[in-house]
């Protein structure tokens, strides 16, 4: 690699753009886990008022079952989100504060007293011959 290319404002962007659709995704999982709540209790059974409170049945199992499993996964899904942001704001913050401490060096550097080594090369003649 010869050189980076990050805009952090860029970053900032598509970062806002992420943690939109995490929010969405977020609101999507909460209904995902009320709706299949809702199947789990109706599913496969007979109740009303002359039958008394619905039993469990293998449906509603399977479907508790289901979203056990699938309860880890999202879990899953959101940390990585939430790593993958958090790294990114991280690596560009390391990128920034390096450009700033590199120009400061340059600067540093640049404003320091030639040394001797530098003076004699400027009385120097330039050897245009390539260095033979």
């Amino acid at each position: 690699m010869t050189a980076w290319d990050i805009t952090p404002s860029g970053v900032k962007s598509v970062l806002s753009l992420v943690e939109l659709a995490a929010d969405d995704l977020g609101k999507d999982f909460k209904g995902y886990g009320e709706h299949l709540k809702d199947a789990a209790l109706s599913a496969g059974t007979i109740s009303g008022p002359y039958c008394g409170n619905a039993p469990v049945g293998p449906v509603n199992v399977a479907l508790a079952n289901f979203a056990s499993d699938a309860e880890s996964q999202i879990r899953f899904v959101a940390a990585r989100i939430k790593k993958t942001m958090e790294g990114t704001v991280d690596a560009v913050t390391a990128y920034v504060e390096g450009d700033v401490a590199m120009a400061a060096h340059a600067q540093q550097e640049a404003a320091k007293a030639p040394t001797p080594r530098e003076l004699k090369a400027v009385g120097e003649k330039a050897d245009h011959r390539g260095g033979e």
